[in-house]
């Protein structure tokens, strides 16, 4: 005779808890606990009851929201600290891709509705890939909500072929666009700011958000960044804590650096970058000046200039860097750039590696 499947507890009933499907905030499976107080097969029949309806998905909280409005509820409630270009990209991702499942319920979410944004995505490998990131995050949200299933979600993911996408390689300095950046006849305020993005290698926000105080001697302190909300300029943290740093300025852009910092104190301004009109540089401002900056270095550039933004003078930054390794060492270049360690390496390895001379270096640990 087989054994009963389940004991009867000191309070008289048959107990057992069972996954219901969902997790935890912190990731743990949620558990949900059936009784009876008949027979261990009872419960038995309970559990295969109750297994049941999870896999149909009835052992979540009833809702009749849509998959949209759900998604939309979660950029503004659970997305609201994060960077206003991450905002931007998500909001993009639902109100231009997502829209296409307005009337679908968010209960009712299958695979083939993901497959359906991807194959209106057909051909653009980057918007595809944001498309399932947001839908993950989305979904997975909604999990922790108790509002759907984690096996269903999980299902999706997994029968979800990987989208492929290779991210344009970034490019340092042109010989011309470096030899231009010293020859171009640049409005002063603009010269200063390609200085410092080429001397110090500051993202375009922690350039913007510099004031007089951030720059002592040879040396800048970087605090804080600006972003742009719409058009309108807002102070943000660094990107990481690995962002706050001192950057030293090059011997070659530090007179013309120390003579903007003293002519605008004389001044009584407080930010070494603005408009006309003494207020923080907008986004529509910004672009007119980096357009301004663009055609002013192609008038003495002996090639044309094509994509040049100031990620690029922050990767060649880098890139030089790195081709003074060992006397600057990746720990360094990292703090430098307000980085990681490992986003050097990532990015860099070639460069490192072509510094690398594995012959010499074993004759030299060998034959001492």
């Amino acid at each position: 005779m087989a054994s009963a499947k389940y004991t009867k507890g000191a309070n008289g009933y048959y107990q057992a808890r069972i996954w219901d499907g969902t997790y935890d905030e912190h990731g743990r499976k949620h558990r949900k606990t059936l009784r009876s107080n008949k027979s261990s097969k009872d419960l038995e029949r309970k559990v295969a009851a109750f297994q049941e309806e999870v896999q149909q998905r009835k052992a979540v909280r009833k809702t009749d929201l849509t998959f949209l409005e759900y998604a939309r509820t979660w950029l503004v409630v659970y997305k609201n600290q994060k960077e206003a270009n991450t905002k931007a990209m998500y909001e993009n991702i639902i109100e231009k891709h997502f829209i296409a499942l307005e009337t679908v319920k968010l209960s009712d979410i299958e695979r083939i509705h993901l497959q359906l944004l991807l194959n209106n995505a057909s051909g653009k490998a980057r918007t595809q890939q944001q498309i399932v990131l947001t839908f993950k995050q989305v979904l997975r949200s909604a999990v922790v909500d108790h509002l759907f299933p984690a096996n269903i979600a999980e299902d999706i993911f997994l029968h979800t072929d990987s989208i492929k996408y290779t991210p344009k390689e970034k490019r340092p300095l042109t010989p011309g666009e470096r030899e231009a950046v010293f020859k171009a006849d640049l409005q002063e305020q603009d010269k200063i700011f390609v200085y410092l993005l080429y001397g110090c290698g500051l993202r375009r926000g922690e350039a913007l958000a510099l004031t007089v105080f951030d720059i002592k001697g040879h040396e800048l302190t970087v605090s804080k960044s600006h972003e742009f909300t719409q058009n309108t300029p807002a102070a943000k943290c660094p990107k990481s804590s690995n962002g706050y740093r001192t950057v030293p300025i090059p011997d070659k852009i530090y007179p013309a650096i120390s003579a903007y910092v003293a002519k605008q104190k004389a001044s009584g301004k407080t930010y070494l970058f603005t408009m006309m009109n003494g207020k923080l540089v907008t986004k529509s401002s910004y672009r007119k000046m980096w357009e301004r900056i663009i055609r002013q270095m192609q008038e003495v550039c002996s090639e044309q200039i094509v994509d040049l933004t100031a990620h690029v003078f922050r990767h060649n930054y880098c890139t030089n860097l790195c081709y003074q390794i060992p006397t600057v060492s990746i720990k360094r270049i990292a703090q430098l750039l307000g980085d990681t360690e490992k986003m050097v390496l990532d990015v860099y390895n070639h460069i490192i590696l072509e510094k690398e001379d594995a012959a010499a270096a074993v004759n030299n640990a060998i034959n001492f």
